[in-house]
């Protein structure tokens, strides 16, 4: 069907992955060798990129001491995942009821954590290996075009750290934060609390 597809670019999928990592153990000293394998990619890669990001004073060693600005500089570098809109009547029940992986994001997933922003969008990440399987559901239940639920492709590595909040799986709160930064407007105050509260930045 061609409708969906994983991005062509896979060059920088291990730094956001290594920053991905980071974030979602912030307030922990791991070594270098865990958070490489934490997030897939090599020994030597990692500690290569873990010293420029020490360059610009965003972390020492594996810690994070400034997570506003490397969530900034996830932004500046992140690759844009592919996406399907699309029109379903009832979202958030075919999440419910289907047995295909997901996690949830933006406005969705905002909701069932911290309850700021009102429900537009639905918003969720599918398994590369899955793209198929969605499509068939697509095929059934969903009409195409801007409608109001987004299907995101990346990488596998989306799903690190995956949350369940009242049965329904949701990305981890790093890659909540920096989806909602990347929306922008009000979604950007609500990913600014998420860090003050994840974070504990003041």
């Amino acid at each position: 069907m061609g409708l969906l597809e994983t991005p062509d670019r896979k060059r920088g999928f291990n730094k956001e992955r290594i920053i991905r990592a980071l974030l979602n153990h912030s307030g922990e000293d791991l070594t270098k060798y865990k958070l490489a394998q934490r997030a897939d990619a090599s020994d030597s890669w990692t500690r290569q990129y873990i010293n420029q990001l020490e360059d610009k004073g965003l972390i020492e060693n594996t810690v994070v001491t400034n997570p506003s600005k490397l969530y900034q500089e996830w932004l500046d570098m992140r690759i844009q995942p592919n996406h399907l809109d699309i029109s379903l009547q009832q979202p958030m029940e075919l999440l419910d009821e289907t047995g295909l992986e997901y996690v949830l994001t933006t406005y969705e997933a905002e909701n069932l954590h911290q309850g700021l922003l009102f429900t537009s969008t639905t918003d969720f990440y599918v398994r590369p290996g899955q793209i198929d399987d969605w499509l068939e559901v697509v095929q059934e239940k969903a009409l195409l075009g801007g409608g109001n639920t987004r299907i995101r492709v990346l990488d596998d590595h989306v799903f690190y750290n995956q949350q369940v909040v009242d049965g329904f799986s949701t990305v981890s709160i790093p890659q909540l934060i920096l989806d909602l930064l990347d929306e922008g407007g009000p979604c950007s105050e609500a990913a600014a609390k998420l860090i003050d509260s994840f974070h504990g930045e003041q």
